[in-house]
């Protein structure tokens, strides 16, 4: 995973890990309603929150499929996780595997850098209160890599003395309701992004809003997501 990388074994995209374990997922939000009045949010924060970040304090399992298309070749592996007890099941075309995110062998973190990648995927408008191991910067208009529209964009970036993947670099493109339109991936050691995705067809399941679709600008790769339940 120190890489975007197609993996030989289920051929999924690989973007950086930068976080083991999120010990702040162990905390539950406040209310929407409390968190408004009680205090002013941060950036950050209200881009969370404009995510259903206020609902995750009421998720017991979220369920799904994680899909990578190069071409007309799909690779999928899919993914049930408790995050309340922090259990974890994997299962691909030829394995199924469940483990506990506290605590787990070597021989099976191979699944835990899938496991934290393809979250990033799905929930990284979370990561941003989850993790503590990055600065950001933020521009009010950059003209956006795919689009090409005028958007604010954050740059998200980790340190280098943590997770699977330190030094990488987020680009987040947001629109005026803070939610995500697209992103750019610039692994540790380059100044040049790696890949540039799309967040689109956004889904609401019980309050937990989640972009399906990842494209890429030329429409030949793609990272999008199905089987999503949320309870």
């Amino acid at each position: 995973m120190k890489h975007i990388a197609t993996l030989l074994v289920l051929g999924l995209l690989v973007v950086g890990c930068n976080s083991k374990q999120e010990k702040k997922e162990e905390t539950a939000p406040e209310t929407s309603t409390e968190t408004n009045e009680s205090k002013d949010l941060s950036l950050l924060e209200e881009i969370a929150y404009a995510n259903g970040y206020d609902q995750w304090s009421e998720v017991d399992s979220i369920a799904y499929t994680f899909n990578a298309q190069n071409g007309e070749n799909i690779s999928s592996r899919s993914w049930k996780w408790m995050p309340k007890t922090g259990e974890v099941t994997m299962t691909t075309m030829d394995t199924t595997l469940t483990y506990n995110i506290n605590d787990f062998d070597e021989e099976i973190a191979f699944a835990d850098r899938g496991f934290v990648n393809d979250k990033y995927w799905l929930l990284f408008p979370y990561h941003l209160v989850w993790d503590d191991n990055f600065d950001y910067e933020v521009t009010e208009k950059v003209e956006a890599p795919i689009s090409g529209k005028m958007m604010q964009e954050i740059a998200i970036m980790y340190k280098d003395e943590a997770g699977y993947t330190p030094g990488d670099t987020y680009h987040i493109y947001l629109d005026e309701n803070r939610m995500i339109q697209e992103w750019s991936y610039t692994p540790s050691g380059s100044e040049v992004p790696r890949l540039a995705t799309t967040w689109e067809d956004y889904q609401d399941f019980d309050g937990i809003k989640i972009a399906r679709m990842h494209d890429t600008k030329e429409g030949n790769f793609k990272i999008f997501f199905t089987d999503i339940s949320v309870y």
